[in-house]
């Protein structure tokens, strides 16, 4: 497994890669990848950490499997690439963010400009098989972002969490809650998105704690993209 990630992250996650359970994982991955078509591509494992350098981290929002359609996942939870139809959970995001903040809808569902301005968008599990959803979970990868989310949650400085439906609530005990902020409600899927998404208004609540630890708001307006080339 290629293992790209940034100086800024290893130094706070070096041990986990020397751990049995990563070596394993690895051989896991890569075995996948031999037999079958595995997502996002190998390059984009960790573009979440590739993204968004540890230093730089404002808010953690926190996603569960990789997309598993043909090029959509690409390392961001939530996010596709370029040219890709938002999902039902995005295109729910950016009805929220619409009635929250007044975003006009892109034409796209690439967060990439979040990502650069200190939002982690980090799956729980980072790797998933074509077509099957959750095909690798309880592999090793939950154990190597719940690494992640404590390196977040030691930080000196306050992060914003941003906890979306059950399985990211879980996670709630890895994080100091009396020096960050927690964000949750129901997660944005169609199944729930109207049973507490709708109307969190998680966006300009984001920034509210942000503005309130002198840090940049987001810009959460992304760029329609010209997708005629793509």
């Amino acid at each position: 497994m290629q293992i790209n990630i940034p100086q800024s992250w290893r130094e706070h996650l070096a041990d986990e890669l020397n751990k049995p359970y990563f070596e394993k994982l690895s051989r896991f991955v890569d075995e996948e990848r031999q037999q079958d078509t595995v997502f996002p591509p190998e390059e984009d494992m960790f573009s979440a950490l590739c993204l968004t350098p540890y230093e730089n981290v404002n808010v953690l929002l926190l996603g569960q499997d990789p997309y598993h359609d043909d090029n959509q996942a690409h390392g961001l939870c939530f996010s596709v690439q370029p040219g890709i139809k938002p999902p039902p959970s995005l295109i729910n995001m950016f009805k929220e963010l619409h009635d929250d903040v007044g975003f006009p809808i892109p034409n796209n569902g690439y967060l990439v400009p979040w990502a650069q301005q200190g939002i982690l968008l980090l799956n729980a599990v980072l790797t998933v098989r074509a077509h099957s959803p959750n095909s690798h979970k309880n592999h090793g990868w939950e154990t190597f972002t719940d690494a992640i989310i404590r390196a977040v949650s030691a930080k000196e400085s306050p992060v914003v969490f941003v906890l979306w439906g059950g399985y990211a609530q879980k996670k709630r005990n890895l994080i100091d809650t009396s020096r960050h902020t927690i964000i949750q409600s129901a997660h944005p899927s169609p199944l729930s998105a109207r049973n507490g998404f709708f109307g969190s208004k998680p966006f300009s609540t984001i920034n509210k704690a942000l503005r309130e630890t002198d840090k940049p708001e987001i810009n959460w307006q992304l760029p329609d993209l010209d997708t005629s080339a793509l």
